[in-house]
Parts: structure tokens; sequence; C-alpha cells
């Protein structure tokens, strides 16, 4: 899963983040990405509300890939969120969503954001790899997991 941790950077995975709902989700995954990112929090819960209209970004099995074009950023971005209860999310299979991979990707990035989007997508339909996220006791278990190791912490 080496391929995934390009995206991130330090602080932009969370174990179990505290929301009830889509609403609250957007605002915290924007706080993040205003914090790690320095990405306006405002414009992050706008774009991903404005793609959510569309249609569910949660994609079946517990999990969602909210995703957006964003202005003033060079490279696709993005934050993970494994939340402390699972939140309905109007998935495709109707479960609720209990993992969550936010993609932000420069406005003119066409072919690296849909590239982007089928390795998250890829990675998130391996059932073993989904496990183990969801049993990540901690920040740093995540980001063992998302470079490609094993994490001692992780179930």
């Amino acid at each position: 899963m080496t391929e995934l941790s390009q995206f991130f950077a330090p602080g932009a995975m969370v174990v179990a983040l505290p929301v009830s709902g889509k609403k609250p989700l957007f605002q915290a995954l924007g706080a993040i990405a205003e914090r790690v990112y320095a990405i306006d929090q405002l414009k992050v819960i706008e774009r991903l509300t404005e793609r959510e209209r569309l249609g569910s970004t949660g994609f079946g099995g517990g999990v969602a890939i909210p995703h957006g074009k964003i202005d003033g950023i060079d490279h696709v971005v993005a934050v993970f969120a494994q939340l402390a209860q699972p939140i309905d999310f109007a998935a495709v299979d109707d479960m609720p969503v209990d993992l969550v991979f936010m993609l932000l990707s420069p406005v003119d990035a066409g072919a690296d954001h849909l590239k982007a989007l089928a390795q998250v997508s890829r990675a998130l339909r391996d059932r073993t790899f989904v496990a183990k996220l969801r049993g990540a006791a901690s920040d740093d278990a995540l980001a063992v997991l998302f470079e490609g190791g094993e994490a001692r912490d992780a179930a």
C-alpha cells in the first residue's frame, strides 16, 4: 500500500474521530486539512458537500472516499479518518461508514485526480488491509499501514 503514503503529510491520519454525521465529518476533515496542509477549511467543506450532492462517495463495505478539487494546492493530498462510530453515508450498499479517505486535488489535476481515486479505491477493496485499518489503535499505526508495514498495535 506504499503508493498511498505519498498523499499524506504527518498529522493527516486520525483514529477514533468522534463525528455524528456527514456534516460534522466534513467539518472535521476540513479542520484537519487546514491544520496539516493550510487549505481553507470552508473551501474543503464546500467542495466535499458539492461533490456529495452528485451522489454518495460511500462505495460500500463501510468505506467512503469524499473528494474534490481545490484552488491553491499543487499536488494531490489526503486525510484519512477511522471513525469512533459508523455514520450513515447513503453508501451504495446502505452500510454505515467508519473509514473515510478524503482526497483533495489541484483544480487542473484531471488525470492525477482520477489516478489517485483509482489507487485509493483499489487499496480500500482489499479486505485484509481494510481490517487492519479498522484495528489500528493509533495515528502512528495508521501511518505504518499506509507505508506498507505491519503495525504492532493493529489487529
